[in-house]
């Protein structure tokens, strides 16, 4: 896997480094909720900004094209639902990816805890849902399911400091060499090592991910692991 070879830390966490509007990280994301289910290490989020603003493409039928052919490889890979309906959109609209980047910024600054979860509930929204997650006018009910306070949110959603926090995270995903999405790294508190850029089922990653937490922290392996029917 490419991974480091130091010492022991403490500070060992997952880097996960993904867009909301990203379909193959929508397909991995399964795999990180077995992840959150399996280990006892933190996972960060990076938002990588797939198509943010000025890089944004407007949907017409080429684009249509093109996503529906990766939309299809990511359900048949991954099982995960899609509604290509929202494709058939021919009003102007742009496939931009900074607004949904600030909402998981966003999320950040209030519970840094709910930021996973809700860069998935995102991506659900998106991908199974037919929401635009580029309106900030669709976030109110986005918000239901998380105690945050949801008119702090909405106030901060759309300031200079959120967006400005959003492009540091794409700015994070460059210097740490990553330039597909998903990728997923791990940190030891001093070195970064790559568990996989790009798509990989847990079915193939998890196994090869144990194996080597298991060989690498032979003396505290064990407890980077939950025990079955214990949330850790």
């Amino acid at each position: 896997m490419g991974l480091i070879d130091t010492s022991v830390s403490s500070d060992l966490e997952f880097v996960y480094v993904g867009d909301p509007m990203c379909s193959w990280c929508w397909g991995f994301a399964p795999v990180l909720d077995r992840m959150q289910a399996v280990y006892d290490i933190p996972i960060r989020v990076v938002v990588g900004g797939l198509r943010p603003g000025p890089d944004a493409d407007v949907l017409d039928d080429r684009l249509e094209s093109f996503l529906a052919h990766h939309w299809h490889q990511v359900e048949e890979a991954s099982d995960q639902p899609f509604d290509d309906e929202f494709l058939k959109r021919r009003d102007g609209w742009r496939y931009d990816t900074e607004m949904p980047a600030i909402a998981v910024v966003t999320m950040r600054s209030l519970d840094e805890k709910a930021v996973l979860p809700f860069h998935s509930r995102l991506q659900r929204a998106f991908y199974a849902e037919g929401i635009d997650i580029t309106d900030p006018d669709n976030y109110p009910a986005l918000l239901e399911d998380y105690t945050v306070d949801h008119e702090e949110f909405m106030s901060r959603l759309q300031t200079s400091e959120m967006r400005e926090l959003a492009w540091a995270d794409f700015a994070e995903a460059r210097s740490l060499g990553v330039a597909g999405f998903p990728s997923l790294l791990v940190f030891d508190g001093e070195q970064y090592g790559v568990v996989t850029r790009g798509f990989q089922p847990a079915e193939s990653l998890l196994p090869a991910l144990s194996d080597w937490l298991l060989n690498r922290y032979t003396d505290t392996g064990e407890g980077l692991f939950c025990e079955p029917g214990v949330t850790c």
